[in-house]
């Protein structure tokens, strides 16, 4: 594979890897999409390696490390460095520590847990959404323009009509941007569904309330500079204080977010891409995402075994 050399400073990828996939049914982290049984992951970590990434971290859980050695370790020796952090349930302060809790705390703590090994500017994506290389390339170009000591951030915005499950519901940062192309707030939608031709909300309340297909959302694909971690622990301390007992209770990234964006220091500039995402939510979506990785490959984006 070519690699792109031109780019000077180091940038890592943080790859979100420890969520349960309680809706699709098993392990989608690791489950394998094409003939030559590479995963989702494979191709995120290519695309960003030919960008111009350096470093890789996987955030999982800790009995998951050796499966994760096993299937990517070989592939990536001498071609990026790699780093694990583990995301579990008592990585918190011990007076929040709940026995009956088996769902991970959600992404923004997964960000939190990498501060010790982040000390550059970094990108952070879901490990089982498909965000296309012009991404990676669009992103990459936008680490390499910022200092470390920058609050400048950045964001791949998708379009919802085409980030949708035909399965099942979905969850979506829903996106308000500038006119300048600025992000002005996400929220955290988690529940998006499908009926028809429509795509409806549910709101707190149960109800469902048509959206705009086109509007912006945010599949998990930010990047920060080392300045981010300035916000997250006060943070997540407060939402363990106001969630105790609430076991399925999630601090997400876009809560982090909407903090900084509270800051006059800090912008989250939204880039524009021509890649098409795709990804997994149900069991059902598989199929699709495999054929759409067989076109890509019978159209020689992407060689027909990626690592030789």
């Amino acid at each position: 594979m070519s690699i792109d050399k031109q780019n000077t400073k180091d940038l890592t990828l943080v790859i979100l890897a420890a969520g349960m996939g309680s809706r699709y049914g098993g392990l989608k982290q690791l489950d394998t999409f094409s003939v030559q049984d590479e995963t989702i992951l494979d191709f995120s970590i290519y695309d960003a390696i030919h960008a111009g990434f350096t470093k890789i971290v996987f955030v999982i859980r800790e009995h998951l490390l050796e499966d994760f050695k096993a299937i990517f370790e070989s592939k990536l020796l001498g071609k990026v460095a790699v780093a694990y952090v583990f995301q579990e349930l008592d990585r918190v302060p011990k007076e929040y520590i709940d026995p009956n809790r088996t769902k991970p705390w959600g992404t923004g703590h997964a960000l939190l847990m990498t501060k010790d090994v982040v000390k550059e500017n970094f990108a952070i994506i879901n490990a089982d959404d498909f965000y296309g290389r012009d991404s990676f390339i669009k992103m990459a170009a936008a680490l390499q323009a910022i200092d470390p000591k920058s609050y400048q951030f950045n964001m791949v915005a998708y379009q919802l009509k085409n980030t949708i499950s035909e399965y099942g519901y979905v969850s979506r940062g829903e996106c308000t941007v500038s006119e300048n192309g600025f992000l002005k707030e996400v929220t955290e939608r988690t529940h998006i569904e499908k009926k028809g031709d429509e795509i409806f909300v549910k709101t707190e309340e149960g109800a469902l309330n048509p959206i705009d297909p086109d509007t912006f959302v945010s599949m998990n694909f930010w990047g920060f500079t080392p300045k981010c971690f300035e916000f997250g622990w006060e943070l997540f301390n407060e939402f363990l204080e106001q969630n105790t007992g609430n076991l399925k209770a999630e601090f997400y990234i876009p809560t982090v977010v909407n903090e900084m964006l509270r800051s006059d220091e800090v912008s989250v500039n939204v880039l524009s891409t021509t890649a098409k995402w795709f990804g997994v939510t149900y069991k059902e979506d598989k199929a699709v995402v495999q054929e759409a990785i067989q076109k890509l490959k019978d159209d020689a984006i992407y060689p027909v075994k990626l690592w030789d």
